[in-house]
């Protein structure tokens, strides 16, 4: 079994080979497992209020709650973002830049397996969202 470790030594001609898509498979299936457990317990946190006797303990449960909120609301959003990603896998388009074809590389893959852009074309992107937003 592959480690990151031996991903990151690996020669450059072995990028996304067989072993190499296994290996980030196992590690998107093992992140969608814990996604869910976050999401699953943060709705159990907020659907088992404690009883509250005093102002400051209502206080703190109320800002609780709007952190698990925050947690579920982020979760939920990487969900979709595992399965295009397992999606990818099966294709063979993991690993590859969506809009440029060029190869991710295994440390930006091995920090976000989710990402869709090489890192230029994610730069490039995101400073067009500047431009936008001002």
């Amino acid at each position: 079994m592959l480690t990151k470790e031996k991903i990151l030594k690996a020669p450059k001609k072995n990028y996304m080979n067989k072993e190499q898509l296994e290996f980030f498979r196992v590690l998107l299936v093992e992140l969608k497992k814990e996604t869910l457990e976050h999401i699953k317990g943060a709705k159990e946190r907020l659907s088992n209020p404690p009883a509250c006797s005093d102002e400051v303990d209502r206080a703190q449960h109320e800002i609780d709650s709007m952190l698990f909120l925050r947690i579920v609301e982020r979760e939920s959003k990487l969900l979709p973002k595992i399965d295009k990603a397992l999606m990818r896998i099966k294709s063979g388009d993991y690993g590859f830049c969506i809009e440029s074809g060029e190869p991710i590389g295994l440390p930006r893959l091995l920090s976000r397996p989710t990402a869709e852009f090489c890192a230029e074309i994610k730069t490039i992107n995101e400073e067009k969202e500047k431009h936008f937003v001002d």
